[in-house]
C-alpha cells in the first residue's frame, strides 16, 4: 500500500504546490455593447446609417440623365441588370456639397420594399462602431432639412456622428415624388 501511496502522495504534493504558485486569473472586465453602421460625410458633417439599411456601397456608376425630373435625381444607372435611380442627397436636402468631384462621391444603395435607390453622398468612411452608452438623443448641428431623418447620434472622440435613417427617407413623399411637373 505504501508503494502505491507514494506516487499518489507525490502527485498530490505537485498539485497543491501548483495551485499555490499559480497566478490568479485576470480580472474580468465587462464587455462594452457596440452599435455599428456605415459612416459617411454629407456637407462636411459625419453621419452613420444603420447596417441593415444599406445594402451596398458603390462608386458613382455611369448614369443617364432623366428628363422632366427634379434636380436631386441625378439620373438612372444600370447596376447588374437593375435600374438604380441616383439621388444627390446634398441637392435633396439643399445643403452645400463638401466634395466637388464626382469621383470622390459614393453611393449608398438602399432597398426598402419596392424602393431601390442610390443615395449619393460626399464620401463613405466605412463601417463605424460606437459604444451604445455614447448615444445622444438630440445631436447638435443637424440642418433643419435633414433633421426629420436623424434619429439621434453617437459620440466618439468628442465628435457626434448623426444617425441617418435611410428607411425614413425612402418612405418620405418628397423623396418619392421626382416628377418636376
Amino acid at each position: 500500500m505504501s508503494a502505491q501511496a507514494a506516487p499518489f502522495a507525490v502527485l498530490t504534493d505537485i498539485a497543491q504546490r501548483s495551485r499555490s504558485m499559480a497566478a490568479g486569473l485576470p480580472e474580468q472586465q465587462e464587455a462594452v455593447e457596440l452599435w455599428n453602421g456605415i459612416g459617411f460625410i454629407l456637407s462636411g458633417e459625419r453621419y452613420v446609417a444603420p447596417m441593415g439599411e444599406v445594402t451596398e456601397i458603390l462608386h458613382v456608376p455611369r448614369f443617364t440623365h432623366v428628363p422632366g425630373v427634379r434636380s436631386f435625381l441625378m439620373g438612372a444607372a444600370n447596376v447588374r441588370g437593375r435600374l438604380l435611380p441616383l439621388v444627390d442627397l446634398a441637392t435633396f436636402f439643399d445643403v452645400p456639397r463638401s466634395s466637388r468631384s464626382l469621383r470622390e462621391r459614393r453611393v449608398l444603395v438602399v432597398e426598402q420594399g419596392d424602393v431601390f435607390s442610390g443615395l449619393v453622398v460626399d464620401s463613405v468612411l466605412g463601417m463605424q462602431y460606437f459604444a451604445k452608452d455614447s448615444f445622444r438623443a438630440t445631436p447638435d448641428g443637424v440642418p433643419d432639412s435633414v433633421r426629420p431623418f436623424v434619429s439621434g447620434g453617437y459620440e466618439r472622440n468628442e465628435e457626434v456622428w448623426k444617425v441617418f435613417s435611410a428607411t425614413d427617407l425612402v418612405e418620405d413623399e418628397r423623396f418619392l415624388d421626382v416628377a418636376q411637373w
